[in-house]
């Protein structure tokens, strides 16, 4: 009876001291994956907290992954009305807006690009937004995006194709091959910086 009441004991203990070794930024992404409003607030809410663009160490997942993951635009709006990085990308490089394109979630969408995410932020294989809508034959975003200033001819890593190549050799889409064929070239940017003679 003794050895069991000092089992008992020992666990109890123990229970508080493993809570504890958990990092802020763990408990803050566990906040977000359980919805917990509160313990949210209290994290972000701490004098001189910057945790809102922590990652997951493994996977590289931020809160805006887990939350635009789960099509949840309370919360997207929230964490980036809080500071939240619209570009912050996870071991793969995918961002929050090539998340809300491959999961449909279009509010998402008008959300991050309304808090200046880069429309044309592409994933460590070099899929932009516009590629992936258009991979999708989803019109109505590759229409969007456009729309945001979308660069119809950025290409990925992967094949070399831009967006208006994938459209192009998709048959299955002549609406969305249209849309891109009309879409104007966007002008190649200038370099910023002096001038060297």
């Amino acid at each position: 009876m003794n050895k069991l009441i000092f089992a008992l004991a020992l666990t109890t203990l123990a229970a508080p001291v493993s809570a504890q070794q958990f990092s802020e930024s763990y408990k803050f992404l566990e906040a977000i994956r359980k919805e917990d409003g509160n313990k949210v607030n209290e994290i972000l809410g701490a004098p001189g907290q910057t945790i809102i663009n922590t990652r997951d160490r493994v996977s590289g997942e931020g809160a805006l992954h887990i939350v635009t993951k789960r099509s949840d635009s309370v919360y997207l709006r929230f964490l980036l009305q809080k500071g939240a990085n619209p570009d912050i990308g996870d071991a793969r490089g995918e961002t929050p807006l090539l998340i809300a394109v491959g999961n449909g979630f279009d509010e998402g969408v008008d959300i991050l690009t309304r808090y200046n995410a880069n429309i044309d932020a592409a994933n460590s294989s070099g899929e932009t937004p516009l590629i992936r809508a258009v991979q999708m034959r989803r019109f109505e975003l590759v229409r969007k995006l456009l729309g945001a200033g979308a660069d119809p001819d950025k290409t990925d890593i992967a094949a070399g194709m831009s967006a208006r190549d994938y459209a192009k050799r998709d048959t299955r889409s002549p609406a969305i091959a249209k849309l891109l064929a009309d879409a104007p070239k966007k002008a190649a940017r200038r370099s910023t910086g002096p001038v060297l003679r």
